[in-house]
């Protein structure tokens, strides 16, 4: 609380206390963006590839996952031919669906 003077209790002014808010805010923005722009020059500069760094490989080959992805299809024409024989529709095919896929 500000008595008459314009001093608070501390007895500091209220441009003391700016100031020293200043100084802060510019501090710790300065090496927040010091620490940033130095990631990013290593990152730009760095002879190894993120792949490298990482030591990241595949979890699976293209083959494992073209086998998957034919697993999956069937698996979800055969849940939807199961629906379709409940409710008395005819049953799709893999090509009826592809036609229907194109078609649209």
């Amino acid at each position: 609380m500000a008595t008459r003077e314009g001093r608070d209790r501390s007895g500091a002014s209220p441009r003391a206390y700016t100031r020293r808010v200043d100084v802060f805010t510019l501090v710790t923005g300065g090496l927040i963006a010091f620490f940033l722009v130095g990631a990013l020059l290593l990152g730009v500069f760095s002879k190894r590839s993120a792949l490298e760094i990482l030591d990241w490989k595949p979890t699976r080959s293209p083959e494992v996952e073209a086998a998957n992805e034919v697993d999956d299809l069937e698996q979800m024409i055969a849940a939807q031919n199961d629906i379709r024989r409940r409710r008395g529709k005819p049953e799709r095919t893999l090509e009826d669906v592809e036609a229907e896929w194109r078609g649209s």
